[in-house]
């Protein structure tokens, strides 16, 4: 009994000095990134020395063995490719759309467009239908054959985190050119989904229901959209000129780039962190995703700068085709089945490179409520919440198929979508502070889950 009482009474002290070493070792770990961090170089280089990264394209190709090759530099135990077979649509040259008629007066305004990915080219001249959103499209249904149908659904701005609003967007973009070829239209516009002041139109993939006709479709930029909106209304005849090259070559090979720190003591169990190597082709990928590219490479250089020894294996990934098919999470999420893995937990950054906040866990309530206190330890690099919910793309199948905790970086997001899917998505509009700030808090919580688990 008396054994029992003394420990009751040193648990605050070996608490607090748990804290301070773990304290003291996160520290350790932002001085060097911050001094030392290469995040900032490498994302300059998979920038402007690749750039866009469209899976199926030769950019992608290159930005995979830039990958192995620079993981391998920074010292990582074993760096392997995984390969999948993934989707390979070409935009096939320039998209354009004009204005060519109002109320019979011929017209030549330019649009800003940009077909949306997956869809199929074509060339479409008509009178457009302006919809608010798919209940309004049903209500005009008896208008649309023959009609290009312009969905002028846009971000709610009272959502005070915009991702909630992308969510609700997306469903015109995603479903959109179905919903509007049921009913005979030819072709689809859609508003961009963004609330940014510019006019960059942002693409982003749709999905063909193959019961209806795979019309053309693209987006707008925000303030083309807003004048055909009001052309629409104001006028009842509008007629747009619409021509998209899209189109699909057959599937290719691609490949996850995998990393690994070896673990002291159970080298054969798994957490992964990592975020996705392709982005759309019409900008750089900057935010969306190659931040999350550099902060995972970031925290395994920083790993081994500091003498870390994880208990467990890391592995850092470079996720292939996670923008129009999410192959290589799928792939990877199979081969850890297939071989009886066993997945402690996964991290993904794919939020954009901005202030780091939070993450948003999928753990289970009473989990999250044991790992809350760590906060603490991070609160001085930003984060200041763990939130139930969270993940991402390429991590989810893990969750799916192994029941994976999981865990989502979650950023200061209110300028993300401005530039997200979009020509300006580049290496300009990456902060190197709040860049540096996202892969400190990301090590954090890996090297806090690698030592207490979950």
């Amino acid at each position: 009994m008396r054994k029992v009482i003394i420990a009751i009474i040193l648990m605050p002290f070996i608490a607090n000095a748990q804290n301070k070493t773990d304290s003291a070792f996160i520290r350790k770990l932002s001085d060097n990134v911050m001094v030392y961090g290469k995040a900032y170089d490498n994302l300059h280089y998979l920038t402007k020395q690749i750039g866009g990264r469209l899976a199926g394209s030769s950019q992608f190709t290159k930005a995979v063995q830039w990958g192995k090759e620079t993981m391998q530099a920074m010292g990582a135990d074993t760096v392997f490719l995984q390969e999948c077979m993934m989707p390979h649509w070409e935009r096939g040259g320039t998209d354009k759309a004009t204005v060519v008629s109002v109320n019979g007066k011929k017209e030549k305004r330019a649009l800003d467009v940009l077909a949306l990915g997956n869809s199929m080219g074509g060339a479409v001249t008509s009178e457009v239908v302006a919809v608010a959103n798919f209940d309004e499209l049903e209500k005009r249904r008896n208008e649309v054959k023959g009609k290009i149908v312009y969905f002028n659904f846009g971000f709610n701005p009272t959502n005070l985190r915009p991702g909630k609003s992308y969510g609700e967007a997306g469903l015109y973009r995603r479903s959109g050119p179905s919903q509007a070829a049921k009913y005979g239209a030819i072709g689809v516009l859609i508003r961009s989904l963004t609330e940014a002041t510019d006019n960059n139109p942002h693409t982003g993939t749709m999905v063909y229901n193959d019961s209806f006709p795979k019309i053309p479709a693209a987006a707008l930029g925000l303030q083309d959209a807003d004048y055909l909106w009001k052309t629409c209304l104001q006028n009842a005849h509008v007629s747009v000129s619409l021509t998209t090259g899209g189109h699909f070559l057959p599937d290719a090979i691609g490949h996850n780039v995998i990393g690994e720190i070896k673990g002291t003591e159970h080298p054969g169990q798994f957490i992964t962190v990592g975020g996705h190597l392709d982005s759309w082709d019409v900008a750089e990928g900057a935010h969306d995703d190659g931040t999350g590219i550099v902060q995972t490479m970031e925290i395994l250089r920083a790993f081994k700068a500091t003498g870390f020894t994880p208990k467990h294996t890391i592995r850092f990934v470079l996720f292939a085709n996670e923008e129009n098919g999410s192959r290589g999470g799928l792939k990877y999420a199979e081969v850890a089945k297939a071989k009886g893995e066993k997945h402690l937990f996964a991290l993904e950054s794919d939020g954009g490179g901005f202030t780091p906040r939070g993450f948003g866990f999928t753990v289970g309530s009473d989990r999250l409520k044991k790992i809350k206190p760590w906060t603490e330890l991070l609160m001085p690099y930003g984060v200041y919440e763990f939130t139930e919910g969270g993940g991402g793309t390429d991590i989810e199948p893990l969750n799916k198929t192994l029941e994976t905790p999981l865990s989502g970086l979650q950023v200061d997001g209110q300028r993300y979508f401005d530039v997200h899917h979009a020509r300006n998505d580049v290496f300009e509009n990456v902060n190197k502070r709040e860049l540096n700030l996202g892969a400190i808090n990301m090590a954090g919580l890996l090297y806090l889950v690698d030592k207490y688990g979950l």
